[in-house]
């Protein structure tokens, strides 16, 4: 601990961005680069406290408490403190394949479990995190390490996203020679067409994948497996496999209307933007002039307010059928689990600047969808309330008299995903539970010899750190499968 009373001496630096109104008018990263002093002050905040619950990675009552990968904070806290930014991105490194993922997507539960949160305001550990990681780009730190042996066995993964490429990069490390397939037309995944560009810029995204083909790796795109490719030859074909496909089955909206034209799923949406930015093409769906609706919260509602409105949106509206977080953690949500208050986040807050007020509306539910000639038109939408009984389920009433219609030339459904498209699972013959996810056991594995599953299509629709941390499991357990139940790799 290099600042013993670093936390009472510097305050927390809030977070770094460009102001809303300038940056709606582009697609470039939202937040501008730190000043070094900053950074070693921000990073002499931390406590080094004697049980760092920032790194622990635990779900208590269904909430994450502190960070999945088990990231060695404290310890990248004070060589950043130190001006040691060699050493910093060493240690982050040595849990974290991908720093600039997290440190700019990730919601931060590490800082919701810090210790300094209990009564200050936490450590900027996500903002130290990105600044450390984008330092060893610049400097040159960050090279291709192929393996110095190969083992001769091959593996085969199934999806780029996070958990993926965290598999294939842990696995290559191992010696193995590794094979990612990719569905779409460039890797990443949720990475690359999940999230929009001035949240995490693709070009941060291809040149990671760029060192990890430079140390090995080999991506093959526009291949479908269970259809382009069967099942069966992969099996045939390589030692093992991994299944990384992602939670891609959205939930969606069982109303009146829902066959109308203009309501789209969010991450089809999302999708068609990224696409058509990377092309210099025009997006497929527009909301350039257009009265918005987007239903549902969360990460993907936000990038939904934030992409529209760089489209041009006449005007958007988020519903949440949720109550309003409150301020302050509530008593059923005690540090360190993440903490469920109320937040502006890029998007609201860009929505704010244009029209002057938060565009969600919390306890609303959708009645049904109106159109003309085929086309939506407007919402209906109800107030509800929350009814909770001991021992029950909370249950949703409508409030009689509260009826609206909103104006909607594009509805956007943001309401989560369901599980994993069930034809690929099902083609290797793993067995799924009761919501559709791929069974697996402490190593990965599912129910089929030498199958093993990563990620949201086992784990249920997460964040993409969880995706990093169980494809860096995944690998583990095929390294022990392959190599007679030992493994070179950490099991962290």
């Amino acid at each position: 601990m290099g600042k013993p009373t670093g936390f009472m001496e510097f305050e927390r630096e809030p977070s770094h961005l460009r102001p809303p109104l300038e940056r709606v008018k582009d697609w470039a990263d939202t937040h501008p680069p730190y000043e070094e002093k900053t950074l070693r002050d921000q990073g002499a905040r931390c406590m080094d406290c004697g049980i760092p619950f920032c790194h622990t990675g635990e779900i208590v009552n269904g909430m994450a408490m502190g960070c999945p990968v088990n990231n060695l904070i404290p310890e990248w806290n004070d060589l950043v403190y130190r001006g040691q930014w060699h050493e910093a991105i060493i240690r982050l490194h040595r849990t974290n394949n991908f720093p600039e993922f997290t440190g700019r997507v990730c919601p931060a539960p590490c800082e919701g479990s810090c210790t300094l949160g209990i009564s200050q305001p936490p450590v900027t550990i996500k903002t130290i995190e990105n600044e450390i990681i984008e330092r060893a780009w610049l400097e040159g730190w960050v090279v291709p390490e192929p393996p110095l042996a190969r083992t001769g066995l091959k593996v085969a993964v199934v999806g780029s996203g996070p958990a993926g490429l965290a598999a294939a990069a842990q696995l290559n490390r191992a010696g193995h020679q590794v094979t990612v397939f990719e569905r779409d037309d460039r890797v990443g995944g949720l990475l690359m067409y999940g999230i929009p560009n001035m949240k995490l810029d693709k070009s941060v995204v291809q040149r990671r994948v760029n060192v990890l083909e430079e140390e090995g790796i080999t991506f093959v795109t526009g291949v479908s497996v269970g259809s382009g490719i069967p099942a069966e030859k992969l099996v045939a074909d390589f030692d093992s496999v991994v299944l990384a496909t992602g939670s891609t089955v959205p939930r969606d909206l069982t109303v009146e209307g829902r066959e109308l034209s203009g309501v789209h799923f969010a991450m089809d949406f999302l999708a068609a933007n990224t696409k058509a930015l990377l092309a210099g093409s025009a997006t497929p769906i527009s909301a350039a002039g257009k009265n918005v609706i987007v239903i549902g919260g969360g990460d993907t509602g936000t990038d939904c307010v934030g992409t529209a409105i760089r489209q041009g949106a006449k005007s958007i509206t988020q519903l949440e059928i949720m109550p309003r977080p409150p301020e302050s953690r509530a008593a059923d949500n005690p540090w360190p689990q993440w903490p469920k208050i109320y937040k502006l986040d890029y998007g609201q807050e860009e929505a704010a600047a244009l029209w002057g007020a938060d565009p969600r509306r919390y306890c609303i539910s959708t009645r049904r969808l109106i159109g003309e000639n085929g086309a939506v038109t407007a919402i209906e939408t109800v107030d509800i309330d929350w009814v909770h009984s001991p021992g029950a389920r909370p249950e949703l009433r409508e409030l009689p008299g509260s009826e609206q219609t909103l104006p909607a030339d594009l509805v956007l459904l943001a309401m989560g995903f369901v599980g994993p498209e069930q034809p690929l699972p099902t083609a290797f013959g793993c067995k799924l539970d009761h919501r559709g996810n791929i069974v697996h056991d402490d190593d990965m594995m599912t129910t089929v010899p030498g199958v093993f599953a990563a990620g949201d299509c086992s784990r249920g629709q997460s964040l993409v750190v969880w995706a990093i941390r169980e494809g860096r499991q995944a690998a583990r357990g095929v390294d022990k499968y392959l190599m007679y139940g030992e493994s070179v790799l950490p099991d962290y």
